[in-house]
């Protein structure tokens, strides 16, 4: 390793809390000293990173306000350090980390807070893949529609939530001064997020389609789709639902392309 590297590798292992000396190799300079000019950069690294969690984390920040959240924050820091050259990447553990860690795991609204934001977060930068249009479906024939595998675009996410995460997140971005009072339900709803161009949309789904969705974000085919949904309606008019789920989701830009297969 070249003087440099051994310089920089020190340098990072400080800034990440690891031993090492580092120290050695800096020098006083006036009345600032080597661990006081080492201890700047340390400090700037964790508030850069800091800012990230606060932008990415939208309604847990508004939820816990910011004293509770830079403590939650720093936590965080401590407990996952950045292992991505990309800072995009950093806030990925949040909603697991609220979820195993006292004494944020007593409250399970902060970990669907967190991964409400992330879906988010993960959905508008999502690569900008293209769109199906309602004219690509003219090319399919009839006989093959039963063999249709579609496929989601990069940006669609789904969650299962107990409590209101999407209320509290919406009050949080338009910079409401009272946020919803958390509310929980008997059982989980299902959202599903996206982006459309440069925004990003969400809403709930009834069970059906939470299904449909799910199976198709599976990989099965139409027909298997049609099939499990009889679960809710009868068979003459599965296909139909079917179709105008599918029909939704091409217009929202939900979906890139299918295939048909075996």
């Amino acid at each position: 390793m070249t003087a440099l590297g051994k310089l920089q590798g020190e340098f990072q292992a400080y800034l990440l809390g690891a031993p090492n000396d580092a120290i050695a190799i800096v020098v006083d300079a006036g009345r600032i000293s080597a661990a006081q000019r080492l201890a700047v950069y340390a400090e700037a690294y964790k508030l850069r990173l800091l800012e990230a969690l606060e932008t990415d984390f939208v309604a847990l920040l508004a939820h816990l306000g910011a004293d509770a959240f830079r403590t939650l924050g720093f936590a965080y820091i401590d407990a996952w350090p950045s292992s991505h050259y990309s800072v995009r990447y950093f806030g990925r553990h949040m909603a697991e980390f609220l979820t195993q860690s006292l004494p944020y795991a007593k409250n399970p609204l902060l970990a669907e807070l967190a991964a409400f934001d992330w879906a988010l977060t993960t959905a508008f930068d999502a690569d900008d893949d293209r769109a199906l249009a309602v004219e690509d479906m003219s090319t399919i024939d009839a006989q093959d529609w039963p063999r249709l595998r579609f496929h989601a675009r990069a940006s669609v996410q789904r969650l299962d939530l107990r409590w209101n995460a999407p209320a509290i997140w919406k009050a949080a971005d338009s910079g409401a001064e009272t946020l919803p009072a958390p509310e929980q339900s008997e059982h989980p709803f299902p959202w599903v997020i996206w982006r459309q161009g440069l925004d990003t949309f969400f809403r709930s789904l009834e069970v059906d389609e939470a299904y449909a969705l799910d199976a198709a974000l599976r990989g099965e085919r139409f027909e298997d789709i049609c099939e499990g949904l009889c679960e809710w309606i009868d068979a003459e008019h599965a296909a139909g639902r079917a179709a105008a789920f599918l029909r939704q989701w091409i217009a929202d830009e939900m979906l890139r392309e299918f295939s048909v297969v075996p």
